[in-house]
């Protein structure tokens, strides 16, 4: 049985919130706070398996609660955040500070109308989290030179965290990337700038047409299509509007079959932490195509769920630490691998 304590300032939310997840017979909530002082004592008193976390409260706002709580007493955090333009930038600082997942709150009430909180709850009861520290990046290399091979990765639960500590690995020349993040739609855009800003690449959301180019990563936009790779003697971006697949929408599996398919072995398939086993299949289709693929390891992931399918299945080569990962990648796709640490 998983524990929750529910915290929101609003009665209705925490009403609706609590109704989601009492009908999954694995959940049962155990307290409810209206703020982060009730919080903070329901915590201390209830020690709760996973916290949902609202973003915007009074007396402190959630993101000053959450980096106490993951400094003092680090536990899974589900955020549960507005669509607005500073509720999805507040959640991406959560994120980045450790909490495990995010929903966004709905537009209308209805018994659907948190979809898959229940299921991020019940991945975040067994997610790894640490305390919040210094960040360690490795800083990228100079005179790298690309091979032409491009890069695909995809990621879920975790993969904030994961693909900012990735990605600030990457030179200036890196080769061209791609990647799915599962995330809401109204997420991508925040979370493609976010990454612009703070990696040395130009990263945007992915849009129809766009030609891969060194340098540059395309984020899948959330929501409403896939996104393909196309293309034979340029690569490029395709977004298809499609039913889920494994769930998701944009999903892993879609990128990876379609990069095996255009790319074939002029590609590296990268898989991180995540919920589920979406991108497995794919990644096996791009390691028989002759792509070299790569998965994190158990240690350093969030939910060890997407990498271990994809290592059960036989699609990883390799199996790397999120610290290192960014070091393998650019050995894999560089023009002089031997001046590369080595692979």
């Amino acid at each position: 049985m998983i524990r929750v304590i529910i915290i929101d300032d609003s009665a209705t939310m925490r009403g609706l919130i609590r109704a989601t997840l009492e009908r999954d017979p694995e959940i049962r909530i155990v307290g409810e706070a209206a703020d982060p002082i009730e919080a903070r004592q329901a915590i201390k008193a209830l020690s709760p398996d996973v916290v949902t976390l609202d973003v915007e409260m009074p007396n402190m706002n959630g993101l000053d609660f959450l980096e106490r709580l993951m400094r003092l007493r680090p536990m899974p955090v589900v955020m549960v955040s507005t669509l607005t333009n500073k509720g999805t930038e507040a959640t991406l600082n959560a994120l980045a500070l450790g909490a495990v997942d995010c929903v966004a709150k709905p537009a209308t009430a209805g018994p659907n109308a948190f979809g898959q909180l229940a299921e991020k709850v019940k991945a975040a009861a067994g997610a790894r989290v640490r305390s919040i520290s210094p960040a360690t990046n490795t800083a990228p290399p100079a005179g790298f030179a690309p091979n032409g091979k491009i890069v695909a990765i995809g990621s879920s639960t975790g993969g904030v965290e994961a693909l900012i500590t990735l990605l600030s690995g990457f030179p200036t020349n890196a080769p061209a990337t791609v990647i799915t993040q599962h995330m809401p739609a109204t997420f991508t855009r925040s979370f493609a700038e976010r990454l612009d800003r703070v990696t040395s690449l130009t990263v945007t959301e992915a849009v129809n047409g766009a030609a891969l180019a060194p340098g540059h990563v395309y984020l899948a936009p959330g929501g409403a299509t896939h996104l393909e790779i196309t293309g034979a003697s340029t690569l490029r971006c395709r977004l298809i509007d499609a039913d889920l697949v494994n769930g998701h929408r944009p999903s892993v599996d879609v990128l990876f079959h379609s990069v095996a398919r255009a790319a074939k072995d002029a590609a590296v398939g990268v898989i991180l932490t995540g919920m589920g086993r979406d991108g497995a299949a794919g990644l096996l289709a791009m390691r028989q195509a002759g792509a070299a693929t790569l998965g994190q390891n158990e240690a350093s992931c969030v939910v060890y769920g997407m990498p271990k399918a994809a290592m059960e299945l036989g699609a990883v080569q390799r199996q790397v630490s999120l610290e290192r990962m960014a070091e393998q990648v650019l050995a894999l796709t560089s023009a002089n691998p031997k001046s590369e640490r080595a692979a």
